[in-house]
């Protein structure tokens, strides 16, 4: 359709005042926005030599189009401040019925497009996406005016689209008709003065007069005052119920000049400026960034592509403006340009380069940088210069005022003012969901920052460290609020960055701020600082540094509970050439003298850890880990039902998702890291965004039993997802994940399948099976390619024992599959089908898992009992034990790089560690059953080892004094006499030996019992020895003639004994039994004296008290017994205790006793009249199921009865008054049996399940 007669006569008798001052260019921008102009007219116009040239063709094509051109014109030198051109075209805007209700478009009906085109309101720009929740709360706003005038202010910071928004808004018909019948008028007031302010407002009623009446000729105001009067006239009898919108407001003068009682809707950068002027007021905040799938949309508008074939850069600049409007738009402006600079503009982003990315736009500001500085110029100097000490604030930190306070040194009062000026200049952010309330800064105005200060950034991060010192010259805050939290996070990073080295060292090589820091955060944002400063702290000591580091790296699952342990305590168990165990021992002995308890671990020298870190990422056994593809995090997940994410340095926790409704059974990333799968018990397979944390897909409807595996193919070309499950026949599938369904089913297994895993290339998918076999499916088709027959390899199974292969692993060449079942492993080769290797572990443990390493000849094997190995397939032999998990290894997986190895277990752990670095340990763990001899300061340990010799050892320095022939059968129990000097050992078979000390001769081997010998005592004299047994007799030997006496009358085995009293002329002994019997025997005889019935269930622990007059015995039907030495009867049943009581003690005094169960609960009870005086730790229960990491096995009291030290899964020592845990020492295994304690109370001695030996000495 032509251009109206009038528009085209109006435009050519202005076409000579229009060509000599137009600016093109400008102009084009909206034209093209509107859709009236394409961007190869543009490109023609802008070959035109000089400006006036391009002025004429544009006018010259304006000729040729029709009304939408000229509307679009008019608009544009309004929207470009060209009002008194814009006057001359006016008249002649072509006229559209406002009954016709056809929409355009961009959503106005023609009725809205005049109504906003004579009002000079920008019509939208060529690229356009809406955000339709603010438009609406905009709206909401506006309707709010219909019958009464007022502000509605839309603030936001530079860039957020707050002038897009405000004219989408009112692009409405039902709100013009209803709320502003009387029209719509744009105004662009920006940074003015008084001058052209005036003129402005003049423009203003000019055209409001000139639309009422063309012929009027009225005076132009000459002063504010004059303006404002007539505007106000004009507003409230010509034009009632009109809208007055108000862009890009900076100064509450200016608005003083509108405060005329009509309807108003203003943006701006401050918030507060409505406060300076009357009436209602409304507000709308602008979010500064859009969400990243718009944003993404507004990038593929402008590049003509669609937002899913966008490059990888498209999102991470996304990401690195946080999705500001501003930005998105200028890039994508100059990516129409350049459609192949993508990385370019992102490093530009990256580089805060802010000039670079230039206008190609009529934007107010030639570049970013300028955008964001102009919002700063406004503030007062002395605010300036506050707001610069924000460049050292980190990205994405939210700070409270308290910090800033200690920062500027000034009143928090004041400092809530400042932020306050910050927050209404939306130069500042506030979280108001917090109290006090939190402040941060958007990613782009701290680029900004950090850009224009770049030569102060040491200084302005010393200034921070300075203040802090001042304020905090008493020691580190500790409140763990959330202004102390930001210190104990930030200081290190400000000390960093100020280059301080010397407060650096001295902090982070100091154990205090490794305690405060470790119990506010937890011990990963400690690490993370040794990783990240590394090289610093290097400078000074490049070993203390990696002492520290290991010492959390190693000791972070145990300061990860609460309570929180002693930091000092832990620390002693480091080695004695660390600065760690220094510092911690000039503590210890500080404390010690002021009564505080601490123990020196003596003979830890020979024990060594090859574990890197040590990570506790959730509550229950942990079923899966997986290493992202570039090692630097890993996934976990497990019985919690939930899935981490952490950092593989530091074990910093990146994300945690409840992802379930039962146990999470696997985990894995895809190929590039950004996608995780998840499988469970539930039946359900999970695919998540990895950043975000989002949950993209649930596959739930085809697996009809738990899932137990999933693994993504290998590289990113064609991306499936291979699913297994305890299905009968569909349960193992292969997914495309833009599918809702599966793409693939392969059928084959009629049992279960554990595991599936896809070649190095992705050409197979090898399935492992309880039916005992290993399957390759073609990925390409689903066909069964080949049949592994792993149960063959058990020809001692018959058919109806099942072979379970847990699962397969391909190597690194693609050329062999290994998998395990059983205690095996095996190595097939994939063309034949060919055993080639088979690797047979302990006959008491089961593979649970194996994984070859990607780069090297490498496997790592998970084991049943707690182990991890590595072995050399070229080589076949083992070549790495790494031991250090506590309870069955479920899974093991290398980096993609081969340089680490990961590990996760039963223990609630994971493990990291350096495939270089680990090795097979020569270190002799020992059984916990053992003996120890106390003799004035010298200390003699007895025990099994587990190569089953009987060793005995210094217990000072740890060194083999003595040790034992392998024993043809598994040793159980032994014991040392100190005259003769002779060592006893009991063993499986029921023999018992009798050895000289240390020259290992064979003093007499015993033979007679007929099962497992379970414990050994010498007479006090040494000449008698008594042995009890599980074929449920005692024996009492005359051991150098062998002359026995048999004690027989138990039913059940007799795990333990005791000689009644200590007088040599006493032959009485009490046994007690599972039979739940007690019997007292006089030894000289072997009569039976006394056969009690004391319990329903077994007896597992009795102890005679000190006086002789009583004994007590603890059982499995959870109650502890107090019987008389005299009559033999029950004085006291002690009732109470919710599990079996497994262990008991008098004091030296036989006035309290002690009790312990296996929920680790700990009571003490009053002999004299049987009540409970205390109960340990009920209210400091430990982060592991029970009070005390397990079972409680054993009891000691201090001489002086004031302390009391008890075994568990680790051991503790109590105050018996208070009840009160005084000291812990963790171990590094778990399970202790006994411990074995000095007279005087200072010597301590345990081993734990696997095979640690613990002399630890108190400290003084």
């Amino acid at each position: 359709m032509a251009m109206e007669e009038g528009a085209l006569s109006c435009l050519l008798r202005s076409r000579t005042v229009l060509e000599q001052d137009i600016k093109a260019s400008y102009l084009m921008d909206h034209m093209i926005s509107d859709g009236v102009l394409t961007v190869d007219e543009e490109e023609r116009i802008r070959s035109e030599s000089t400006r006036r040239d391009q002025a004429v063709a544009l006018l010259e094509l304006l000729l040729r189009k029709d009304n939408r051109a000229y509307i679009s014109f008019y608009n544009a030198l309004v929207r470009e401040s060209y009002g008194d051109l814009a006057n001359l075209l006016h008249n002649n805007l072509p006229l559209v019925s406002p009954e016709a209700h056809k929409s355009f478009s961009d959503g106005g009906t023609p009725y809205v497009q005049t109504v906003l085109s004579e009002g000079g309101v920008p019509q939208r720009p060529v690229v356009f996406v809406s955000r339709p929740e603010l438009v609406n709360r905009v709206r909401q706003k506006l309707y709010r005016l219909q019958k009464e005038s007022g502000w509605v202010t839309v603030f936001g910071m530079a860039g957020s689209g707050k002038s897009i928004l405000a004219a989408e808004a009112v692009r409405d018909h039902a709100l013009i008709e209803e709320c502003f019948p009387g029209g719509v008028h744009w105004l662009s007031i920006g940074q003015l003065d008084k001058p052209d302010l005036l003129v402005k407002i003049q423009s203003l009623c000019f055209r409001l007069e000139q639309s009422q009446d063309p012929q009027s000729v009225h005076r132009p105001p000459s002063s504010l005052d004059e303006v404002k009067e007539r505007l106000r006239f004009l507003m409230l009898r010509r034009y009632p119920r009109c809208l007055l919108i108000l862009d890009d407001i900076w100064d509450s003068s200016v608005l003083k000049a509108f405060d005329i009682q009509c309807r108003m809707l203003l943006t701006t950068r401050d918030r507060s400026l409505a406060d300076s002027v009357s009436g209602a007021k409304y507000e709308v905040a602008v979010e500064s960034g859009l969400e990243e799938d718009k944003a993404l949309e507004i990038l593929s508008l402008y590049v003509n592509n669609k937002p899913q074939r966008l490059p990888d850069e498209a999102r991470s600049i996304v990401r690195e403006c946080k999705g500001s409007p501003l930005v998105v738009s200028l890039i994508g402006a100059l990516l129409r340009e350049f459609p192949s600079r993508w990385s370019y503009y992102l490093r530009q982003l990256q580089q805060k380069q802010f000039k670079r990315i230039r206008k190609s736009s009529s934007y107010d500001y030639d570049a970013l940088d300028q955008a964001m500085a102009a919002s700063i110029q406004v503030l007062a100097d002395e605010h300036r210069e506050l707001y610069k000490d924000l460049t050292v604030l980190e990205k994405d930190v939210k700070v409270p005022a308290k910090v800033l306070s200690v920062l500027w040194d000034l009143e928090p009062e004041e400092v809530e003012d400042v932020l306050q000026e910050f927050v209404n200049k939306s130069l500042l952010f506030r979280d108001c969901h917090h109290r006090p309330y939190l402040y941060y800064l958007h990613d782009l105005q701290l680029d900004f920052l950090a850009e224009q200060n770049r030569s102060q950034l040491e200084s302005l991060h010393t200034k921070v460290v300075r203040q802090y010192q001042q304020y905090y010259r008493e020691g580190p805050p500790t409140s763990g609020d959330k202004e102390c939290l930001y210190w104990i996070r930030f200081l290190t990073y400000h000390m960093a960055k100020a280059n301080l080295s010397q407060e650096l060292y001295s902090l982070m090589f100091s154990l205090d701020w490794v305690r405060t820091k470790a119990q506010i955060m937890g011990p990963a944002h400690l690490i993370n600082d040794y990783v990240e400063y590394g090289t610093i702290l290097d400078k000074e000591n490049s070993d203390v540094r990696s002492q520290f580091q290991e010492f959390l790296s190693l000791n972070g699952h145990q300061l990860e509970q609460r309570p929180f342990p002693d930091v000092v305590q832990l620390a002693l168990s480091e080695p004695h050439t660390s600065e760690v165990y220094r510092q911690a021992l000039l503590q210890a002995q500080d404390r010690a003298a002021r009564g505080e308890l601490y123990f020196d671990w003596l003979n830890k020298s020979s024990v060594e850890s090859l574990s890197r870190l040590v990570v506790h990422p959730h509550q229950g056994s942990i079923y899966s880990a997986c290493f992202s593809h570039d090692g630097a995090k890993v996934a976990s997940c497990g019985a919690s039902k939930t899935l981490r994410v952490f950092k593989s340095t530091s074990g910093e926790k990146l994300l945690e998702i409840q992802a379930h409704d039962d146990e999470v059974l696997c985990c894995t990333f895809s190929p590039d890291d950004r996608l995780l799968a998840t499988c469970s018990s539930d039946r359900k397979v999970k695919v998540w965004n990895v950043d975000r944390g989002m949950l993209l897909r649930v596959f739930e409807e085809e697996h009809e039993e738990q899932v137990n595996h999933c693994q993504f193919t290998n590289t990113k070309q064609r991306l499936l997802l291979a699913t297994c499950s305890n299905d009968k026949f569909m349960n193992a599938k292969l997914w495309n994940l833009n599918k809702p369904s599966s793409q693939n089913t392969m059928f084959g297994h009629l049992e279960p399948v554990n595991h599936c895993c896809f070649s190095p290339d992705d050409t197979y998918l090898s399935t492992s099976s309880s039916d005992g076999t290993v399957k390759l499916f073609e990925v390409s088709s689903a066909n069964e390619w080949k049949t592994i027959d792993v149960k063959s390899m058990f020809p001692e199974s018959d058919e109806e024992t099942e072979v379970h292969v847990k699962c397969s692993t391909w190597s690194a060449d693609g050329k062999r599959v290994i998998c395990a079942a059983r205690n095996a492993v095996f190595v097939f080769e994939v063309e034949t089908a060919d055993m080639l290797l088979e690797i047979r572990t302990s006959r008491l443990s089961t593979v649970q898992y194996c994984h070859a390493c990607p780069t090297s000849n490498l496997l790592a094997i998970a084991l049943s009992h707690y182990a991890v190995e590595l072995w050399d397939l070229e080589a076949n032999k083992k070549v790495a034990d790494c031991s250090g998990h506590l309870s069955w290894v479920h899974g093991v997986q290398f980096s993609a790089d081969g340089s680490q190895l990961l590990s996760c277990s039963d223990d609630q752990t994971v493990r990291l560690w350096e495939t270089k670095k680990v090795h097979t340990s020569s270190a002799v763990s020992l059984k916990r059953d053992s003996d120890v001899l106390f003799n004035d300061e010298d200390v003699t340990v007895a025990a099994a080892d587990n190569c089953n010799r009987l060793q005995v050892r210094d217990g000072k320095t740890g060194s083999v004094m003595f040790q034992s022939e392998e024993q043809p059968s598994r040793i159980r129990c032994t014991c040392i006499c100190r005259e003769p000097s002779a060592v006893v050992l009991g063993r499986e078979d029921g023999t018992v030996q009798v050895l000289e000390v240390p020259s290992g001769t064979p003093l007499a081997t015993l033979l007679g019992h007929t099962k497992t010998v379970l414990h050994c005592q010498f007479s006090r004299d040494g000449q008698t020895l008594i042995t009890s047994s599980e074929d449920t007799t005692i024996r009492v030997w005359r051991w150098r003639s062998g002359e026995c006496k048999v004690l027989q009358g138990h039913k059940e085995q007799i795990r333990r004994f005791s000689l009644l009293s200590n007088s040599p002329t006493d032959t009485r002994l009490l046994s007690w039994s599972f039979d739940g019997t007690a019997k007292l025997w006089d030894t000289e005889s072997g009569e039976k004296l006394q056969d009690i019935e004391a319990h329903q269930g077994a007896i597992l622990a009795c102890h005679v008290s000190p006086d002789g007059c009583l004994f007590a015995t603890t059982s499995a039907d959870r109650t502890a017994k107090v019987w008389s030495c005299e009559s033999w009867q029950c004085v006291r049943t002690l009732s109470g205790h919710q599990d079996c009581v497994r262990s008991c003690r008098f004091s030296w005094d036989s006035r309290r006793l002690a009790t312990g169960d296996d929920n680790g609960e700990i009571r003490l009870w009053s002999v004299k009249d049987g009540s409970l005086l205390k109960i340990c730790s009920r209210d400091n229960k430990d982060a592991m199921d029970s009070l005390h990491g397990g079972w409680v096995t054993d009891l000691h009291f201090s001489p002086d009865n004031s302390l009391l030290v008890s075994t568990g899964g680790y051991v503790k020592w109590w105050d018996v008054e208070r009840g009160e845990a005084l000291q812990t020492f963790y171990p590094t295994g778990t399970s202790l049996k006994k411990i074995h304690v000095s007279p005087d109370f200072s010597t301590f001695i345990t081993i734990d399940n696997i095979g640690i030996l613990y002399v630890l000495r108190r400290v003084v």
